[in-house]
């Protein structure tokens, strides 16, 4: 598959990656990745459009109020996936068990209560484990064409339809990049 230039964006915090097609990895087929971090010795982000059954009311009852829906815990990736990861909307200064990644949506300390922030968090997503790469490896998945980077839209993270994420973000892109959004999964039925 030939990818498009503009498709081939520059990671950051923030921004979403888009599995294409071609990927070719389990862990992330038909995946919407938002970055938690990027930099120069790797990148760690989590899957928005993976939920589990698992309600966040079994790990976690004193956020089960907070949660987006469908309030349970999403697939963040293979990595960790015991550790649980706080995506949430509330203010954007940084205080202690809070750290805003971009704009108001940022990580909040799971191991609080809600009450026991200095922040009031409007929505949450839980995450079990993370998507990570190593120095460059993001990188040269990009470069091979196995994913798409783009911007993230603010509801992104908390879509109350995650199994249309990865169709959706796509749809709305410019140019090419939109028609992969109706690329059947088993592209031999086409």
């Amino acid at each position: 598959m030939e990818i498009d230039q503009d498709a081939r964006s520059i990671p950051s915090r923030g921004r979403l990656l888009v599995a294409t097609p071609d990927l070719g990895d389990p862990n992330f087929d038909r995946t919407v990745v938002f970055l938690l971090e990027h930099s120069d010795e790797g990148t760690l982000g989590v899957v928005l459009n993976r939920p589990s059954e698992t309600s966040v009311h079994e790990p976690l009852p004193a956020w089960v109020d907070h949660a987006a829906h469908p309030p349970v815990v999403f697939t963040g990736g293979p990595v960790a996936p015991s550790a649980a990861i706080g995506l949430a909307c509330a203010g954007d200064d940084e205080v202690d068990g809070w750290a805003p990644l971009v704009g108001r949506l940022g990580t909040v300390d799971l191991a609080r209560t809600p009450g026991e922030l200095l922040v009031t968090v409007e929505r949450l997503r839980v995450f079990a484990g993370y998507g990570g790469w190593g120095a460059g490896q993001l990188d040269a998945e990009i470069a091979a064409g196995g994913w798409f980077v783009v911007d993230a839209w603010p509801d992104d993270a908390f879509s109350p339809y995650p199994e249309r994420l990865w169709r959706t973000v796509l749809a709305r892109q410019r140019g090419r990049l939109a028609m992969f959004a109706n690329i059947p999964v088993d592209p031999s039925v086409n």
